[in-house]
C-alpha cells in the first residue's frame, strides 16, 4: 500500500488536536498470552488506541480507536502519518481514507493496521482527522504518539510469535477416532486432542466440555456400552487433569447407537469408533 505525501499545514489544519505529550506518552501490553496479544496507548481526554492479535491459523491484527464519547454520526475519516514536531523537515503522508460509524469505536483491520505499526516504528504519528459531528465547521485530529513505543512494540511482536496457530472456532467442535477396543484415541487423533488441551490450559473462559463417545457394532450391546462409557471416563479424567472443574465436564457413552456409517465395512466401523468433543465458553 503506497503512502502519498500531503501538506501538513493546509489540507490537515485542525481545530482540536488530541495527542499524548512526550512526557505523558506510554504504551502498555494489556494482554500477553498464547491466545491474545494486546498493545494499548491512552490518548488524554479522548480515549484509547488498541492493537490486538489473536490465536488463529492466519496472522491477524485489529486496531480500535476507543472513544470516551463515540461519534453521534457516521463520519469519513482521513488517516495520515504525521512527523513529530521535532522533525520539522518531514512531510505528512496520506495513508488511507476510512469510515467510522455512529456510536461505534473506530475499527481498522489487516494491512492498514500493520502499516500503522510500521509508521509508529518509524517514529511518526498515525493521525485520524474528521469533521466534528456536532459542529460542521470544526475538525478533530487524534494522533498516536510514537514516544516510548519501540520497547513495547518489541514485546508485542514477541507475543505475536508465540500465539497458538489455531483459534477457538478451530477446535470448538472436534471428532476424534479410536482403534478397535482401545480406551485412548488413536495416534492420528492425539495431536488434535493435545491442541484442545493446550487451548483449555490458557483459556479461563471455557465453561463447558461435552464428550460423547461411540463404538462400532462388534460385540453385544452391553459390551459396546461398557467400552463407550469407559472411554468417556478416560476423557473426563483427562479434562479434569487440565484444571477444569468437574461440573464443567459432561460425558456420555452411547455404545453402538447412532452409527454414522455402514458398520458392515472396515471403513464404516472406523468412522463409528469416535468421540465428539464440543467446547462452550463465556461470552466476552
Amino acid at each position: 500500500m503506497g503512502i502519498a505525501v500531503v501538506s501538513a499545514t493546509t489540507a490537515y489544519a485542525m481545530d482540536t488536536r488530541y495527542v499524548a505529550k512526550p512526557t505523558e506518552s506510554h504504551w502498555d501490553m494489556l494482554k500477553d498470552t498464547p491466545l491474545e496479544c494486546q498493545l494499548v496507548h491512552p490518548i488524554p481526554h479522548y480515549g484509547t488506541a488498541q492493537f490486538t492479535a489473536r490465536a488463529s491459523k492466519k496472522l491477524n491484527l485489529d486496531f480500535e480507536l476507543k472513544m470516551n464519547r463515540p461519534m453521534g454520526e457516521t463520519r469519513q475519516v482521513s488517516l495520515v502519518s504525521m512527523p513529530p514536531s521535532w522533525r520539522p523537515g518531514e512531510r505528512a503522508e496520506q495513508v488511507e481514507n476510512l469510515k467510522f460509524f455512529q456510536q461505534f469505536d473506530g475499527y481498522i483491520g489487516g494491512q492498514t493496521a500493520w502499516l500503522m505499526l510500521t509508521e509508529l516504528e518509524r517514529g511518526r504519528f498515525p493521525t485520524f482527522s474528521y469533521q466534528e459531528w456536532q459542529r460542521k465547521d470544526k475538525r478533530i485530529e487524534v494522533a498516536l504518539s510514537s514516544v516510548l513505543f519501540q520497547q513495547k512494540y518489541d514485546d508485542f511482536s514477541q507475543c505475536i510469535s508465540r500465539l497458538l496457530p489455531y483459534s477457538f472456532e478451530d477446535i470448538s467442535f472436534t471428532i476424534l477416532h479410536y482403534d478397535r477396543d482401545s480406551l485412548q484415541v488413536n495416534k492420528a487423533s492425539q495431536k488434535r486432542l493435545a491442541q484442545i488441551a493446550e487451548y483449555i490450559r490458557y483459556n479461563q473462559d471455557i465453561d463447558l466440555v461435552l464428550v460423547s463417545t461411540y463404538t462400532d457394532g462388534d460385540g453385544t450391546k452391553s459390551e459396546r456400552q461398557d467400552l463407550s462409557e469407559r472411554r468417556a471416563e478416560v476423557l473426563q479424567e483427562y479434562f479434569q487433569s487440565l484444571g477444569l472443574p468437574g461440573d464443567r465436564i459432561q460425558v456420555e457413552g452411547y455404545g453402538k447407537r447412532r452409527p454414522i456409517a455402514d458398520d458392515a465395512s472396515p471403513v464404516g466401523k472406523e468412522k463409528n469408533r469416535r468421540v465428539v468433543i464440543s467446547l462452550g465458553r463465556s461470552q466476552v
